[in-house]
């Protein structure tokens, strides 16, 4: 039976295997861009996440390189080079570009940065970071965040450079920092939220000594603008593996400072009030929402998926006869989503639609065993409008319990529902219900001009239509007739 050594060797090996055909893949491209910078007397390297990425057979088309050469110099290195050039990192001393060339036998767009050899560190009053250039590699690579991303490869020689055993550390799956953790995140308190987040993504265990000092120095987050923070949790989240780096976010305590309302969902247990564990519940619901997903990682869905049941802690009674009740906790969890978003600095189109199936996530327990009527079918799909995939997809995982046929009856009552939606979308077009008049159609049956008074004849026209479906022309002017009768008697 091989032994720990004899098991790191072999990984080791693979890795090493993985990394030359994927270097060798993107070899044009590289090698081209690496003699130009030597004949201009400088060096260049692919480093960080494309170093890793080629180690684990994933390397994309976005190529990170460092070098010992000033922004300006890249600029005229790149320019009569590359497709396009931009320069919107440049003050942290990165440059970017675009080049078409093969990948294998296929032509192909590479994204490309360099970035000149540095090193930076937050001022304990800033949230941006101080960038000074360094002369060597080793001084680069020790500046970055951990170990699997500190690897270099020289190029065009294909050197390897590895002074901190990042691929000792990617074949062992751990991620360790190359200096200590508590000068790596003092430098850039971020890291601690891409640690979770690379555990996310890589499936990776976090080394004992950078979880102490998550857990330590989680307080320095709060210096780290929302945007910042924002696109780390995007990235976790839609990772596939968003359980591991959650759970870390909330065992550190960073989680209390950038999403407090997912800690909060660890409602202390009760032996007399038996309820379901509500933080471990959402995870459960965030994963079976992923298991749903068609077109690739959805955001939307797997942000509502994480707080749906947020307004949970707020709203809890004990009631007298022993049960727990969250009564209208969808609308105290819409509203609690809605301010939480706004805070992290999400779009007000993304805000809208999360907190929008925060907010209807429930509205199918009214359902029960299929007593609907058409109109309340209707009003369904019209409050979830574009939203109702989504929906459908959240209600489904939303059906965490372990009673086998309580989940089959739900799961069945569901399938009712999306059943007599689609007979309805046959027969009625319900994504684009309408009253069955216009507002111009109004203004001339009722012979008056444009005012509030045709909202409220549009407004009573859709009640109509949602309660009786399709309605003839000459019946929807007779029942508008008949409301305007009644509103001038």
């Amino acid at each position: 039976m091989p032994n720990a050594n004899e098991d790191n060797l072999n990984a080791l090996s693979q890795v090493q295997r993985r990394a030359v055909s994927e270097l060798l893949r993107v070899s044009p491209v590289a090698d081209d861009l690496a003699r130009r910078f030597q004949e201009a007397g400088f060096t260049l390297a692919l480093v960080g996440g494309s170093v890793r990425d080629a180690l684990l057979g994933r390397l994309g088309n976005d190529l990170d390189f460092t070098t010992d050469a000033r922004p300006h110099d890249v600029l005229k290195i790149v320019r009569p080079w590359a497709d396009a050039v931009w320069e919107v990192g440049i003050a942290f001393g990165t440059v970017g570009c675009q080049k078409k060339g093969k990948a294998g036998n296929v032509e192909q767009d590479f994204q490309i940065e360099i970035t000149t050899y540095r090193s930076e560190a937050y001022d304990r009053t800033s949230r941006k970071p101080e960038v000074s250039y360094g002369d060597s590699i080793e001084q680069d690579l020790v500046r970055r965040d951990f170990t699997v991303n500190a690897m270099a490869v020289q190029l065009p020689a294909k050197e390897f450079v590895d002074p901190h055993h990042g691929l000792e550390d990617l074949a062992a799956r751990v991620l360790r920092t190359p200096s200590t953790p508590e000068e790596s995140f003092s430098d850039d308190p971020l890291r601690m939220m891409r640690a979770a987040r690379f555990a996310a993504q890589l499936d990776f265990e976090v080394a004992p000594e950078v979880v102490s000092a998550m857990k330590a120095m989680a307080e320095r987050i709060e210096i780290v603008s929302a945007e910042r923070v924002r696109d780390e949790l995007n990235k976790l989240i839609l990772s596939a593996h968003p359980r591991k780096g959650l759970t870390l976010l909330v065992e550190t305590g960073l989680a209390d400072r950038v999403l407090p309302e997912l800690p909060a969902l660890r409602l202390e247990r009760d032996e007399h009030h038996r309820h379901k564990d509500v933080y471990e519940h959402s995870l459960t619901v965030l994963e079976q929402a992923i298991d749903l997903e068609e077109d690739g990682p959805d955001l939307t869905l797997r942000l509502a998926a994480l707080l749906h049941d947020i307004g949970k802690p707020k709203t809890r009674r004990f009631e007298s006869d022993g049960r727990v009740s969250f009564h209208h906790h969808e609308v105290v969890g819409a509203k609690m989503t809605k301010k939480r978003m706004t805070a992290l600095k999400y779009s007000n189109e993304l805000v809208k639609d999360v907190t929008r199936l925060v907010e209807l996530h429930l509205r199918f327990h009214g359902y029960g065993t299929g007593e609907w009527t058409d109109s309340a079918v209707r009003r369904y799909v019209r409050d979830a409008g574009p939203l109702l995939s989504r929906l459908h997809k959240l209600t489904r995982s939303d059906c965490t319990t372990r009673n086998k046929r309580k989940a089959a009856a739900l799961s069945r009552a569901y399938g009712g529902l999306e059943e007599r939606i689609a007979r309805l979308q046959e027969q009625e077009e319900l994504d684009s219900i309408r009253p069955d008049l216009n507002g111009n159609e109004i203004q001339e049956v009722l012979d008056i001009g444009p005012g509030p008074v045709i909202g409220q004849a549009y407004k009573f026209l859709l009640e109509l239509r949602l309660e009786n479906g399709p309605m003839e022309r000459e019946a929807a002017v007779a029942a508008l007739k008949e409301w305007w009768a009644a509103q001038e008697a």
